[in-house]
């Protein structure tokens, strides 16, 4: 079941995420979003449908965000004791679901977002707001 969220709202709080992340970053001297894996350049690089060499580093790139989140889950999900359903409200149902189908949701979601709010934000922040909001277990 698809949940009945707003994708700008979702996009927008990973926006607010990733922001408030590089304000803490800056605070704290460490390394800011990294320009070029920024939410924006992700998406400059999945919008390149001609380049083969573009398009395979974005279907790379999405596909390691969303494994590493799975694989993120399935250990806290084994390692922690977690309240009744939180597992499954926070994994993502992909079953049959292609990369290329996630990264046109993507491209999508992304347009309806501040050019400068894609670029301080994190590209995993944004692929993972976008795929809960289209692929989310609830």
């Amino acid at each position: 079941m698809k949940r009945n969220v707003s994708i700008a709202a979702v996009i927008a709080a990973a926006c607010a995420l990733g922001a408030s992340a590089a304000v803490l970053a800056q605070q704290s001297q460490s390394a800011a979003v990294d320009p070029s894996f920024s939410a924006w350049s992700l998406a400059q690089q999945c919008a390149q449908k001609t380049d083969n060499t573009a398009q395979g580093q974005c279907v790379g790139a999405v596909r390691g965000i969303v494994r590493g989140y799975q694989y993120g889950v399935l250990f806290l999900g084994q390692r922690s004791s977690l309240p009744a359903n939180e597992t499954q409200r926070v994994s993502l149902c992909l079953d049959n679901t292609k990369v290329s189908s996630i990264v046109d949701d993507f491209l999508a979601d992304a347009k309806q977002v501040n050019e400068d709010a894609l670029k301080r934000t994190p590209a995993e922040v944004a692929v993972l707001g976008s795929v809960h909001s289209h692929h989310a277990c609830m």
